[in-house]
């Protein structure tokens, strides 16, 4: 016994939901660049970073609200003021350890 099943589907009908064809797309490609989390959300890690590119500061860990490390950060550079290659290596982790809390704090919806 065998049965013929015939699906039907409208073209129409997938082109209304969302606007035009175009708005979808730029809709979409938007979503991808902003990684789903918003405009800000995305330039969060990129703010995170310039601001932890302004030496002895530290702004990128206050500005992920990480002020005990900042503060911790700022107190060690005293003595590594006497070997400068030290300091240097600890400038550029600070960089990237606020990109990277900044990544971490999209995940979990800080504002």
């Amino acid at each position: 016994m065998e049965e013929e099943l015939v699906v039907q589907l409208s073209p129409d009908s997938n082109a209304n939901e969302g606007g035009f064809l175009g708005t979808r797309i730029l809709r979409e490609i938007w979503r991808e660049i902003t990684f789903g989390v918003g405009m800000w959300g995305a330039l969060r890690p990129l703010i995170a970073a310039l601001l932890a590119a302004v030496p002895f500061l530290f702004l990128g860990q206050h500005f992920n609200r990480q002020h005990q490390r900042a503060t911790d950060w700022s107190l060690l550079q005293i003595p590594l003021a006497l070997t400068i290659v030290l300091w240097v290596l600890l400038y550029v982790w600070s960089i990237f350890d606020a990109w990277r809390d900044a990544v971490a704090g999209m995940g979990q919806g800080q504002s």
